[in-house]
């Protein structure tokens, strides 16, 4: 059975790096001793064995060991041997392009629906979905497909933001994107505020944290889910 946590971001506004997760994953993690973390989205560039040090400080006050995949020569064998895994967000084409590279994706999926714990933040929630092709980043390498694990029937548009009354930004918005997207596409976007996260336990897929989230169908006008209800379709 899936155990998930899919979450829009991995730092809030004035806290630090998974602070506001961190009573959440106490509980989703227990009796998880070593976390298994891929830093592959490399946000900003950050290295690898500096990305990772980021998240051991994390798991640290909740008394977990986090260990890069980098750091294992076979990526395959770690991901099977893992308690539970971490990926983290960054650059999600290149999260992609490494998933395929070292050929982990698919075998990443099955040991994910297997139940082994697994926890998503922006690029590592994007993965989640049918294809990455809702997410916010620039396409910096060409992965090999954009198709991702397809863990939940639907794609995840990340750090979802709303448009702000009275801006005089002329740029496209997060919703005239997805609009865009529909015109070609038949699959539904969720659009996960920072803050906010998915609880997925099998099928069964909650919304969680303090704010609602908007969901959007081809052809339909967009909807609020609020916290708490159950993501069916």
């Amino acid at each position: 059975m899936k155990k998930m946590i899919i979450a829009s971001t991995s730092t809030i506004h004035g806290s630090e790096y998974l602070e506001y997760l961190l009573p959440t994953l106490n509980i989703f993690f227990k009796n998880v001793k070593t976390v298994l973390f891929i830093p592959y989205a490399r946000p900003s560039g950050i290295s690898y064995d500096k990305y990772t040090e980021t998240v051991s400080h994390a798991f640290n006050k909740i008394n977990i060991t986090v260990k890069g995949i980098h750091e294992y020569k076979n990526p395959k064998e770690a991901i099977s041997s893992a308690e539970a895994i971490f990926t983290g967000g960054g650059n999600t084409f290149e999260l992609v392009n490494q998933l395929y590279k070292n050929d982990i994706l698919f075998h990443l999926k099955d040991v994910l629906e297997g139940g082994t714990p697994y926890l998503g933040t922006s690029a590592g929630s994007n993965i989640c979905g049918v294809n990455m092709m809702n997410t916010n980043d620039m396409p910096i390498v060409y992965p090999p497909s954009f198709s991702t694990l397809g863990c939940i029937p639907f794609n995840i548009n990340a750090h979802y933001l709303d448009s702000i009354k009275g801006s005089t930004h002329m740029g496209e918005t997060r919703a005239t994107r997805i609009k865009e997207f529909h015109v070609f596409n038949d699959i539904n976007v969720l659009g996960l505020r920072e803050g906010s996260w998915l609880e997925v336990l099998g099928d069964k897929i909650i919304l969680r944290g303090k704010h609602s989230a908007r969901l959007f169908k081809k052809g339909e006008k967009a909807s609020e889910l609020n916290s708490g209800v159950e993501i069916i379709f």
